[in-house]
């Protein structure tokens, strides 16, 4: 950063930016705070120029004219600390350009309004005079309500300690102090790490350097469960905000979340198989859903199950990359397992159509197709179909080329049976939503696997005419799951209503995934739209005959797409 100089104007902005984006905030979670504030600076120097010289200018004018306001602000603590006799080494610190850019950013200010360019940082011999120095100056100045940290006691994720005060100063200004012992500003000043080159002796140098080497450790694990550089910085960027909110385990154990974090990220921070298998959380003694933000001071309790495996509407809400990444690469494994068994299948099938055994295929014949086709082993090739990536006939006459078949001949392709247990590999098209009884046909999606559409179903007349994408389906007789229906029911304008509908869809044991109704428009009757959970067509019929029976039930109809 500091040769930029000599490069090209474009290459000096691309790099400014990745360290004012990436570089600096891991030197700020690793506690490296003099690395941390000259890479900004300088990031900031070389990706706005013009700002960074304006800013630089009105910092420099400031200085003279702030001077005196300074130094009698010095002088006043330091009395005030002697009086208290608390032994203490005070010092006025000018605050780096890029925070006092970042302030007038966030907060839309100009220069003139950001008064606290200037901090005092206390340093005093030992932590219980941290405390008497804090209350000499609340008696010196008045405190801010709520500007009051005690990083002591609480440490940040990096290690740092530290009090922070902010005070009303003479004239109004706001003062930011900051009281620590000399141990504590070497670790802001060095990093963790720092302690490692000397001994203390202080447990809380040993928990920051545990919480440090975890954090370490979390960078390594999800760098090996991204898929590329870019999934890499993805998950870690989100990981690398300052804002953080502190929880409790069951225990009393402190652990430091960014803020927004939830009750998902909680689990995967304590261990992955604990956020893997995580079904619900206690927040506070109390039950409360898997996506609840967590507040400064929750008492955290996570829920497991044996059988259970992460959810991917969990990525809508998770904020960790450690979460992200190991949710992520938790359904990639799952995915490629039921892409593999549906692979199987439709292998199997194919292989009947040209009746072969799919039991008398060995491992010799088996070797030779890998080698043929560049793949590492059987499940990925079986994935591959699966996934729509190669066609299950091509694959089983290579096979059968590759051996020595009884015949070549050719028979129709059986229909595949969906038991709709398969997982994600096989997927219901949202567009017309299948529902056992239904005619189907499975469409090979390139990258998805087998999506089961209707044979009506308007949004795949286009690609009817192409055999290859297309695999003969039929519901198993014995379906162990509920599948998602709507239906449109138009109603009279009543009070109750909607109770007697939700009661006799209930009374059919059929769920309510989701209801919407239209606005009031002073019409006499309203539309409501149901999806509802069925086993079957059979069970979708039982439903719609009873609520045929509501006197005000007007029409009812299913809906597709």
């Amino acid at each position: 950063m500091r040769s930029l100089d000599s490069m090209a104007p474009p290459k000096r902005k691309r790099i400014a930016k990745e360290t004012l984006e990436i570089y600096a905030p891991i030197a700020n979670r690793m506690g490296l705070n003099n690395v941390y504030g000259e890479l900004e600076d300088l990031g900031f120097r070389y990706l706005y120029p013009t700002r960074y010289r304006v800013l630089a200018s009105a910092v420099k004018a400031a200085r003279g004219n702030r001077r005196a306001l300074v130094e009698k602000v010095q002088e006043a603590i330091q009395h005030k600390l002697k009086d208290a006799g608390v032994e203490a080494n005070v010092k006025g610190r000018e605050k780096h350009l890029y925070s006092i850019y970042k302030k007038m950013q966030g907060k839309s200010l100009t220069f003139s309004e950001v008064y606290d360019i200037y901090g005092f940082r206390v340093i005093v011999k030992e932590v219980s005079a941290c405390y008497l120095a804090l209350g000499a100056l609340h008696g010196l100045y008045k405190p801010i309500p709520g500007k009051f940290k005690d990083y002591i006691a609480i440490p940040k994720a990096n290690g740092y300690q530290s009090l922070h005060t902010t005070l009303f100063g003479p004239y109004g200004t706001p003062l930011e102090v900051q009281i620590r012992t000399q141990d504590m500003h070497k670790i802001a000043e060095a990093g963790v790490a720092s302690h490692w080159l000397y001994k203390t002796g202080e447990e809380s140098a040993k928990d920051a350097q545990k919480k440090t080497h975890q954090w370490l450790q979390s960078l390594l694990e999800i760098q090996s469960e991204s898929g590329d550089a870019i999934e890499f910085l993805e998950h870690i960027k989100v990981d690398l905000f300052p804002d953080e909110v502190y929880v409790f385990t069951p225990k009393g154990v402190i652990m430091a979340l960014p803020r927004g974090a939830t009750a998902v990220d909680f689990a995967y921070s304590v261990h992955t198989d604990i956020g893997n298998r995580c079904v619900a959380a206690k927040i506070n003694g109390e039950l409360a859903p898997l996506r609840t933000e967590l507040r400064n001071g929750d008492r955290v309790e996570v829920v497991t199950a044996p059988h259970a495996h992460p959810n991917p509407a969990w990525l809508n809400f998770v904020v960790t990359g450690k979460a992200r990444a190991h949710i992520r690469h938790s359904l990639k494994s799952m995915h490629s397992k039921e892409a593999a068994e549906l692979g199987e299948r439709l292998l199997d099938q194919a292989l009947r159509a040209l009746k072969l055994d799919p039991a008398s295929i060995d491992e010799a014949r088996w070797a030779e197709l890998l080698r043929e086709l560049g793949a590492k082993s059987r499940e990925e090739v079986l994935a591959d179909i699966g996934l729509g990536r190669r066609l299950n006939l091509v694959v089983a006459r290579r096979l059968l080329a590759s051996g020595e078949a009884p015949s070549t001949e050719k028979k129709p392709l059986g229909s595949l049976t969906i038991r709709g247990s398969e997982g994600m590999a096989v997927q219901f098209a949202q567009c017309c939503q299948p529902i056992p009884g239904d005619p189907i046909l499975g469409m090979i999606n390139k990258g998805k696997g087998l999506i089961i559409h209707t044979h009506d179903c308007p949004a795949i007349a286009q690609f009817r005419a192409d055999p290859d994408k297309w695999v003969d389906v039929e519901w198993d007789a014995e379906t162990k799951k509920l599948f998602d229906v709507k239906i449109k029911l138009m109603v009279a304008n009543q009070r109750g209503v909607l109770a007697k509908v939700a009661a006799e869809i209930a009374n059919e044991n059929s769920n309510i995934e989701n209801v919407s109704m239209e606005e009031e428009d002073g019409s006499a009757y309203t539309s409501m739209v149901f999806t509802l959970q069925v086993e079957d067509r059979t069970h979708l019929a039982r439903v719609m005959r009873g609520l045929r029976q509501i006197p005000e039930v007007v029409r009812i109809a299913r809906v597709k797409g």
